[in-house]
Formats: structure tokens, sequence, C-alpha cells
């Protein structure tokens, strides 16, 4: 038996500490907000888990917002990529007419 119980109460409290504290940092809360609104509303379907599935929801929004601005960003990358150069030439030199 775990010596700390898990009621529902602390459950929610917990919770709430998690979101809050991955809510904290607003440059890093892309795609939480949408995700933890989803996770919420599934959790709360499948048996009253609303806090649980806000946070877990949080998690797997940002991993995809993230995810999602990394494939956008190579995108643009490959798509500004510079075409290469010829090396450049040598300067030529012409001899001296005596």
């Amino acid at each position: 038996m775990l010596p700390y119980r898990f009621t529902p109460r602390r459950l929610a409290i917990v919770g709430i500490a998690v979101l809050t504290f991955t809510l904290s940092s607003a440059a890093e809360a892309k795609g939480c907000l949408k995700g933890a609104a989803v996770g919420a509303v599934a959790g709360h379907v499948a048996g009253h888990h609303a806090v649980v599935g806000a946070a877990a929801g949080c998690v797997v929004g940002h991993h995809l917002a993230k995810k999602k601005e990394q494939e956008q960003l190579k995108q643009k990358e490959s798509a500004q990529a510079p075409a290469p150069q010829a090396a450049p030439q040598p300067p030529t030199r012409t001899p001296p007419s005596a």
C-alpha cells in the first residue's frame, strides 16, 4: 500500500500544479492549450479523468506543435537554399611589353 493515498481531490491539485508549471512559460506553450482542452474532454468522457487528460493532452499538443514547427523550418530552409556557385577564377597577368 502506498503511504500517500491519491484521492480525486489530491489528483486534481497535482494536475493543476503540473498544468501551471507547464503553462508558466509562454514561449513553450504552443499547442498546450489546444491539447489540454481536447485531453480534458477525452478524459472526462473516458471516466471523469479530465485533469489527467488535460495534462496528457498538453504534453501531446506541445510535442505535435514543436514537430510541425521543425518541419516548416526545414521546408523553408530547403526552399531558400542558394544555388552552388562556381569557384572564382584567379586573375590573369599579362606580360609587360618591351
